[in-house]
């Protein structure tokens, strides 16, 4: 995919016009979500996420000049592209912040409701292995932090543990799914199989998309924002946590925006990934989680095709063939010409589109 197919209304924008980009978005789909789903109070919902990214915003204000004076650097990969390696220093971590003060909101404004106890808890064991993992990236100077087994075996524990509660505090009908087109199957136990590596397979996509100023951030923020919309009707109080996340994200943004002054690190992406399938199963809503986070699963996808597709093309000396110039695919459209801007607000639009097209599909018909 080259340059010259990229939009040109998107050539190159400036950070501070992404930023402008998201915040629009957001302002436009909750105005959207508020009119097609009447018992939302649009009042409520701004009120939610302007607290939570206004907070989240003035601690990073604190946090990031602290990240930079604890040498919190970035280890930056010396066979990514070029043009990443003079953000080498910049400060990681930056979930730190924007993480904890989502979940507190999330907890204050539904006054500790056990379904957005059990998801914060989630978050934050999910923010802890991110964290951890950074921190020996960090302590070793590499981009080798624990194990990728290790990392695996956590992920496993911690969603087999939210799934065994899920399974005993909520309805057996939850393991039955509803698709578009008034489509019913039914999964009973293969749902928790499901369940679980939905939560590992999230918060992996959504770690694979952090590569880019801004970019998973502002996409995790429309996602939320999403699936905000779509668990309303039945669990107005995970729409809350939802909406603390989007905010908290967008707050995050206006210190991650290009140039970026902070990353998210592990610490942010494993628990955005971690909580966003945490929603999707609690609520069931595994068709709508498919569709808001549809990049996320494109990212994966790329490097999945990437790495089976060297393999099997190797030749005698080992060496096998790329399908892409770099996995993930926003690498490859790097590689392409595309300027990260440009990648980072094709995908805001994409996931704005795509959390429209969960929240409709997933509407009862009349």
């Amino acid at each position: 995919m080259d340059a010259k197919f990229a939009p040109n209304a998107l050539k190159s924008p400036t950070g501070k016009q992404l930023f402008g980009l998201l915040g629009g978005l957001i302002g436009l789909l909750t105005l959207f979500f508020s009119q097609i789903t009447p018992e939302t109070s649009l009042t409520q919902w701004l009120l939610v996420m302007a607290v939570t990214s206004g907070v989240s915003g003035l601690l990073g204000v604190m946090i990031v000049p602290w990240l930079q004076r604890v040498k919190a650097g970035q280890v930056i990969q010396e066979d990514g592209p070029q043009t990443h390696l003079k953000k080498a220093g910049t400060p990681t971590m930056g979930g730190i912040f924007f993480i904890p003060v989502a979940v507190a909101t999330a907890l204050l404004v539904t006054k500790g409701n056990l379904d957005v106890v059990a998801i914060c808890l989630v978050t934050l064991a999910y923010m802890g292995i991110g964290w951890y993992d950074d921190w020996q990236i960090l302590r070793q100077q590499s981009n080798k932090g624990i194990s990728p087994r290790m990392k695996l075996i956590l992920q496993i524990l911690i969603g087999v543990a939210f799934c065994i509660w899920v399974f005993w505090h909520q309805s057996p009908n939850l393991t039955t799914l509803a698709f578009p087109l008034k489509i019913i199957i039914p999964l009973g136990l293969f749902y928790w199989v499901l369940a679980g590596f939905i939560l590992v397979a999230e918060s992996n996509a959504t770690n694979l998309t952090d590569g880019v100023d801004g970019l998973a951030g502002g996409t995790c923020a429309l996602a939320f924002l999403g699936m905000a919309a779509l668990v309303f009707p039945n669990s107005p109080n995970l729409a809350l946590f939802c909406l603390c996340m989007t905010g908290g994200c967008f707050g995050f943004i206006g210190h991650n925006r290009n140039p970026a002054r902070v990353f998210m690190g592990d610490t942010g992406s494993l628990a955005l990934g971690g909580a966003l399938g945490a929603v999707g199963v609690l609520s069931g809503q595994l068709w709508g989680l498919f569709l808001v986070s549809g990049l996320f699963f494109l990212e994966s996808l790329s490097v999945i095709a990437q790495v089976s597709y060297y393999k099997a093309t190797k030749d005698a000396e080992g060496k096998g063939k790329r399908l892409f110039k770099m996995a993930p695919l926003h690498h490859h459209l790097e590689l392409s010409g595309w300027t990260e801007t440009q990648i980072v607000g094709t995908f805001y639009l994409i996931n704005g589109f795509l959390a429209v097209l969960a929240v409709i599909s997933s509407r009862p018909s009349t």
